[in-house]
């Protein structure tokens, strides 16, 4: 018998894809004010690709790690989800600098690195073994408020098949073996040499 939440998620993910994006995003933060859902994130804005030769995990500056951009963004997300109320029962991160830095920059309470977020990018770990575990851990959510998960695009697309932006993420609702996507959302925000208007960011013009 299907319980009273499961029936308003089921039409919420109803509403949700009928609604142009911007409303869609407001009502995917509205679900996530009630908890139980998990948050795919993937790690704020890193530019390159992978990670240089001689990576070591323990050490960041063999990484490729978060531009001053990206560290901005992460602290703006942060914000946000403080702003909106959105409750954060706990925080997973993949061991990659990036990530880790992203997670503990939003500081919405302590950060557990784990090993079933890290990348397999260009055969890093094992894809399927990585996969299947952020797949039970997902499944098996029952918190009442909601689990944030930074980690990587290679593993948010393997998990839901479709890619991510840097700092984008992916908002799922757990079921009895897996999971359905709820929605999508991505936390704009503007530099100091940049104004927020309208939602939008505009250069800001020096006094003469």
């Amino acid at each position: 018998m299907p319980t009273l939440r499961h029936l308003a998620l089921t039409l919420l993910l109803t509403v949700l894809g009928a609604l142009p994006i911007a409303q869609a995003n407001d009502i995917t933060w509205q679900a996530l004010q009630g908890g139980g859902l998990v948050i795919l994130m993937r790690h704020s804005l890193a530019p390159g690709i992978g990670d240089p030769p001689g990576f070591e995990i323990s050490r960041c500056d063999t990484q490729r790690n978060l531009s001053a951009q990206g560290r901005a963004h992460a602290q703006a997300a942060g914000r946000e989800f403080r702003a909106r109320g959105i409750p954060i029962t706990a925080v997973y991160s993949s061991r990659w600098c990036r990530a880790l830095d992203t997670a503990e920059l939003m500081a919405l309470g302590p950060v557990t690195p784990t090993p079933w977020l890290d990348s397999f990018f260009r055969g890093r770990g094992d894809q399927a073994s990585i996969t299947q575990t952020a797949q039970e851990q997902i499944a098996a959510w029952q918190g009442q408020g909601n689990l944030l998960l930074v980690t990587h695009q290679v593993n948010i697309t393997a998990l839901v098949g479709s890619g991510v932006g840097s700092g984008e993420m992916i908002v799922v609702h757990p079921t009895d073996d897996s999971f359905q996507v709820v929605g999508r959302l991505s936390v704009r925000f503007c530099t100091k040499s940049w104004l927020a208007s309208n939602g939008r960011c505009t250069r800001r013009i020096p006094s003469l």
